[in-house]
């Protein structure tokens, strides 16, 4: 994993199902940069699906990091190439990522991914319900 030089903030993308605990958004957010040698004051933003951008567990750890929380429509996100497709999240959401994709678009038009889509790491026996990834404008 590349460092990333305190001058290009972060963007990280979220996905998550409806309902999403802000614990489980925070901690894999947290985790995933961590793992990234990267601390949260490197956040600029967090990024979304528009369809998600009210879920109260996004809203809340966006807030908490002091950063806003942005939203990108399905289509717009589908139009992003992503190293991670899913074709069960496409199915869900009408884009083949979330996570990834707000990540690139919430960059800029410069947008490099940092890290690939993480899964959150619930309780044993229950379903992730969010993921995240890292980008940065290229410098």
């Amino acid at each position: 994993m590349r460092g990333v030089s305190p001058r290009r903030p972060l963007t990280v993308g979220v996905g998550a199902r409806p309902g999403v605990a802000e614990a489980e958004v925070r901690e894999l957010v947290l985790r995933t940069l961590a793992e990234a040698g990267q601390p949260p004051s490197a956040v600029a933003a967090l990024a979304t699906t528009a369809a998600r951008a009210g879920e109260p567990g996004l809203t809340a750890v966006a807030a908490g990091l002091g950063v806003p929380l942005l939203a990108f429509a399905a289509t717009r996100l589908a139009s992003v190439q992503v190293p991670s497709p899913s074709a069960r999240v496409r199915a869900a959401t009408g884009t083949p990522s979330v996570a990834e994709a707000a990540a690139l678009l919430a960059a800029g038009p410069d947008g490099e991914l940092l890290v690939r889509k993480r899964k959150s790491t619930p309780s044993p026996g229950a379903l992730a319900s969010a993921t995240c990834a890292v980008a940065a404008a290229r410098p």
